[in-house]
């Protein structure tokens, strides 16, 4: 797959907890990124992190949280992202997502 220099990083900004339809919101997203072809998507788990509520969520073991904050990443074409764009806007209800233009300078993966 040949990725044009001209991309978008989404970044989705949700709670290790969050569900859709009773599964974790980062492996729906996930899996309909993959079902709309997208070139890839990476589900990063953060140490700590604050959001709209200001309720720290953190792995300190003075103030263990199991709701810690999740960022799922995908970098794709403007145009391929817009649909996934529209089922987010439906799927969450407290997080944020953001949307900004990258440079890809290399997009390589093996033949399997």
């Amino acid at each position: 797959m040949k990725l044009l220099e001209k991309a978008e990083r989404i970044r989705i900004y949700i709670g290790e907890d969050d569900k859709h339809k009773s599964r974790p919101m980062a492996d729906v997203i996930v899996e309909e990124a993959r079902k709309l072809g997208l070139a890839g998507a990476t589900v990063f788990r953060g140490l700590s992190g604050f959001g709209a509520n200001s309720r720290i969520h953190t792995t300190k073991i003075l103030r263990l949280s199991e709701d810690l904050p999740v960022v799922v990443e995908i970098v794709d074409h403007p145009d391929k992202v817009e649909p996934l764009l529209e089922m987010l806007d439906e799927m969450i209800t407290e997080g944020m997502v953001t949307r900004e233009p990258v440079n890809v300078i290399v997009y390589r993966h093996g033949e399997k």
